[in-house]
C-alpha cells in the first residue's frame, strides 16, 4: 500500500483496490463457491448464519486452498494492520450473493456493533467482488468518515434501513476489493437485476476480541496440519487468548453484506 492509500483508509474509512484478482483466480473462486453451494444445499452457511434474499457460505478457510490464498494475501494483511495495528486475526471468511428480487436495504451498521475504544479500532472488513458491483445489483452503501463518529447507526438514526443523505455506493469491477474500517456505517442494497451479485468477505478483528468463527474449532485437523506458519498466524491458531475468548461466546455477527 502507498502512503496515500493508507491515509485514505485512515481518513475516509475505505479504499477500493482495483484488479487484485486476475481472471484465472477469479474464475477459480467462482467455481469453488458454486461447487460448495451445490454440495451443501440447504445447509449452506450454517456455520455462520442464513439470510433471506441471499446465498451464504461460511468457514471457507477449511474448504479449499484458493480461499487460504485469499486470507493470506499481502495487501489484505497490510490493510488489516493499517486499521487494527499489529494485534489482529482473521475472524471469518464468508461468501454472500445478493439474490435478485429482494428489494430491501440492509440497515446501516458497524460490524459487531462496535465503536472505537481506548485501544483503538477493533474491526476491519474486506469485500472481494466476484461480479461487477453496479448501481442496480446490490452494491454496498456506506457513509464516509463515520468510522470516527463513536456512534453506531441504531443509536442516532430514526431508521437505519432508510437511505442516508450522505451515503455512497461502492461500484467496481469483478476482481476489485473493498478494504474497509468496518466501524464505518455501511450496509447492502437491493439487487434489481436478474442475476446474483457475488462476493467474499474476509473479516478481521483485534486480537483481544473473539473470532466470529472460532477457527481452531472449525478447521479440520488435516487442514490445520497443512497450514503454513503465516496462515497459522492469520488464523491465530496458537494464540492462547482464543480459548477463553471463545468460551465467552462467538463474535457478534453484524451483517457482513
Amino acid at each position: 500500500m502507498t502512503e496515500l492509500e493508507k491515509r485514505q483508509l485512515h481518513e475516509q474509512g475505505y479504499l477500493i483496490a482495483r484488479g487484485v484478482m486476475d481472471a484465472e483466480w477469479l474464475q477459480e473462486l467462482r467455481a469453488e463457491t458454486e461447487r460448495i453451494l451445490a454440495e451443501e444445499g440447504e445447509n449452506a452457511g450454517a456455520e455462520f448464519r442464513r439470510e433471506q434474499g441471499s446465498d451464504r457460505l461460511a468457514n471457507l478457510v477449511d474448504k479449499g486452498g484458493t480461499f487460504r490464498r485469499l486470507v493470506s494475501h499481502p495487501l489484505l494483511l497490510e490493510a488489516a494492520e493499517t486499521v487494527l495495528g499489529p494485534d489482529w486475526k482473521l475472524s471469518s471468511l464468508n461468501y454472500r450473493a445478493a439474490l435478485p428480487g429482494d428489494a430491501s436495504l440492509q440497515p446501516l451498521h458497524c460490524d459487531m456493533g462496535l465503536v472505537r475504544d481506548q485501544r483503538g479500532y477493533a474491526v476491519f472488513n474486506s469485500i472481494w467482488m466476484l461480479d461487477d458491483f453496479t448501481a442496480d445489483n446490490g452494491p454496498t452503501r456506506f457513509v464516509p468518515m463515520t468510522h470516527v463518529s463513536g456512534k453506531i447507526p441504531s443509536e442516532v438514526l430514526a431508521d437505519p434501513n432508510a437511505p442516508h443523505p450522505d451515503e455512497r455506493v461502492v461500484l467496481g469491477a469483478a476482481g476489485d476489493v473493498i478494504l474497509m474500517n468496518s466501524h464505518l456505517w455501511h450496509g447492502g442494497t437491493a439487487n434489481r437485476t436478474a442475476n446474483p451479485r457475488r462476493s467474499l468477505h474476509g473479516f478481521f478483528v483485534r486480537g483481544d476480541l473473539p473470532q466470529q468463527q472460532y477457527q481452531r474449532r472449525l478447521l479440520r485437523p488435516e487442514t490445520q496440519a497443512g497450514l503454513s506458519p503465516l496462515l497459522r498466524r492469520v488464523l491465530a491458531l496458537d494464540d492462547p487468548r482464543n480459548d477463553e475468548l471463545s468460551a465467552t461466546g462467538s463474535g457478534r455477527s453484524g451483517f457482513l453484506k
